[in-house]
């Protein structure tokens, strides 16, 4: 079983960087898929950003390219997201979800994660 937990969320201004950290406990995550999704209120939760577990493949959604960074340390058992530039269109509760895999693949899909974090809130000020 593994626990996950995002901290790092907050209110920013537009063009102010975040970094948002999701830690895990109750095993390691050093063989698991990651991905950052978000859900803004009214819309559909979507995927950011995925790392796969070796971290040497990684995905963006096409809006934050270039703007935000996966990254994980698996001595430290957590994931983060860095996110600059901010925009006001990136305000969402943002959860982490990770899930042990035994090829070294992207994931992009929701259903292929098992575990959850509770979410954390990303507010950006136009």
């Amino acid at each position: 079983q593994v626990q996950l937990v995002e901290s790092g969320g907050g209110l920013v201004q537009a063009g102010d960087p975040l970094r948002l950290s999701c830690a895990a406990s109750g095993r390691t995550l050093s063989h698991d898929a990651v991905g950052w999704f978000r859900r803004a209120p009214g819309k559909e939760r979507e995927i950011v950003a995925a790392v796969s577990w070796s971290g040497e493949y990684t995905y963006y959604k096409d809006s934050v390219r270039g703007r935000f960074t996966i990254s994980r340390d698996n001595t430290k058992n957590t994931v983060d997201l860095q996110m600059n530039s901010l925009k006001p269109e990136d305000t969402a509760v943002y959860y982490c979800a990770a899930a042990y895999k035994t090829d070294d693949f992207l994931y992009i899909d929701s259903s292929y994660y098992e575990y959850w974090g509770q979410g954390t809130q990303v507010t950006v000020s136009s």
